[in-house]
């Protein structure tokens, strides 16, 4: 095992910079490789890394124990909550003291469909990092006491907040409208009484031994050579069960989509969400480029400060002081294409009658090519920057190779990109409407409009 205290670590790691300059890459010197990862697997470990100039890593645990695959409410949060807590060989108080010793960030959080523990760290520290994970992975020690005292008022804080924020209420919403279970479960604990009726500490404990297993996690990693990675997961991930306590079967369907639609009172604020069959990751099998350029044209929000930007919602919206964004949200197996809408409820309205008639708009062929070109532009720069960004990167590889055993590579999807025509979009726009959408209103009721007011299927 690698047991090497800390401070023994530093001094070795200063001596080997001293004596060995020739053998580090400066920061400006190439990297050995592009953005695209480079997979492979160890012992029935996935695991890839992409590697570039730098003096510093980021590693990620990713697990299939998303809230998609939760069978309990609240489960995939409360396992969160117990990252980097005391394991059989550490403390929670040495995990925290040893890693801000070697100056790192330790993170943990989840999506709709993995729950990821996160730390960034100067390269040469990668071995004690990677043993970290397995031992996390493992022998992590879910006390009772620690789970009524620290982890259940934690969700008490995110139900709260949950229920203070009307966009996540009408995104989840539309969510679960979309999928119904799996994919619709919500991101936080939308009910305080499920989870504190279902789970206690040894629920928990069960479900870590359903998540950490071999087929369930992949190893990610921005900033290390493969081989490295590669070396290090052979000798400390070899331990890791190579099956699930249980073969938990929620959320493992092919997800399908079903549409309708929700109305909730809020007094604080209003929110709208329209919503539509959308594409699957670049790693799934249903994946749309066309739907990113459909999102991009869509709109909403300007990426140059003080303009409204070329978007047609962005130069539409009832109001400036109306918010609206186009997200194309992508999971491993669906999609979901949806705009936002928040403001003062009548504008709000006015705002959501306006996205449907552009989206008739786009389906009839009514578009600029100027403006088509500006989309496409648009939407290529966003995905190479998603791809580009550390955590998206890590969660959409570590979420690929699980479900996939395909990484996230932006370059391909670029490439994709640059292959969509103005019918294909045309085409996406007019498909949109011939199926059931998902709507979601949450404030004023009384002011904010049915589906069908709208003209849409539901």
């Amino acid at each position: 095992m690698f047991s090497r205290s800390t401070a023994c670590r530093g001094a070795q790691r200063a001596a080997r910079q001293a004596v060995r300059p020739s053998q580090r890459r400066g920061l400006a010197a190439p990297a050995s490789g592009s953005f695209q990862y480079q997979a492979g697997d160890a012992k029935g470990v996935k695991f890839a890394s992409r590697d570039y100039a730098g003096a510093t890593t980021t590693l990620a645990l990713v697990a299939k124990a998303g809230t998609r695959y939760q069978p309990l409410p609240g489960l995939t949060e409360a396992l969160q909550h117990f990252a980097f807590r005391s394991t059989d060989r550490r403390s929670t108080l040495r995990i925290v003291r040893e890693s801000e010793l070697l100056g790192a960030q330790l993170s943990a959080y989840h999506t709709r469909e993995a729950l990821v523990l996160e730390a960034k760290f100067l390269r040469d520290d990668l071995p004690y990092y990677v043993e970290l994970f397995g031992e996390i992975a493992s022998s992590t020690k879910y006390q009772p006491h620690v789970y009524f005292e620290e982890v259940l008022p934690m969700l008490q804080f995110s139900h709260k907040r949950f229920l203070a924020n009307p966009l996540d209420m009408a995104i989840n919403s539309v969510h679960g409208l979309a999928f119904h279970r799996g994919l619709g479960n919500p991101i936080a604990s939308s009910s305080s009484h499920p989870y504190t009726k279902y789970l206690e500490a040894d629920t928990v404990e069960w479900y870590s031994k359903v998540a950490y297993a071999k087929p369930n996690v992949a190893l990610v990693a921005n900033g290390a050579e493969h081989s490295d990675l590669s070396k290090w997961t052979n000798e400390f991930f070899d331990g890791l069960p190579a099956s699930p306590i249980e073969q938990v079967t929620t959320g493992t369907e092919q997800t399908k989509y079903h549409g309708g639609e929700e109305r909730i009172a809020h007094a604080s604020a209003n929110a709208f969400v329209v919503a539509f069959p959308g594409s699957s990751s670049p790693s799934g099998k249903f994946y749309k480029p066309e739907i990113a350029v459909l999102a991009s044209l869509l709109g909403g929000q300007s990426s140059i400060k003080w303009s409204s930007g070329f978007s047609l919602l962005g130069n539409a919206k009832a109001s400036p002081s109306t918010s609206v964004k186009t997200t194309s949200a992508i999971y491993s197996d669906a999609g979901l294409l949806y705009t936002a809408i928040t403001g003062n409820a009548e504008y709000v309205a006015q705002t959501a009658k306006t996205t449907v008639e552009l989206i008739q708009k786009i389906a009839a062929g009514d578009i600029p090519q100027e403006l088509f070109q500006k989309a496409k532009a648009a939407a290529k720069f966003t995905e190479l920057e998603y791809g580009q960004d550390t955590t998206a990167g890590l969660v959409y590889t570590g979420s690929g190779l699980i479900s996939n055993n395909q990484s996230y590579q932006i370059d391909e999807v670029a490439k994709a990109i640059d292959g969509v025509t103005e019918e294909a979009v045309k085409s996406a726009a007019k498909s949109l409407l011939e199926q059931k959408a998902s709507v979601s209103a949450v404030g004023d009721l009384h002011v904010l409009p049915f589906a069908e007011d709208l003209g849409l299927k539901v």
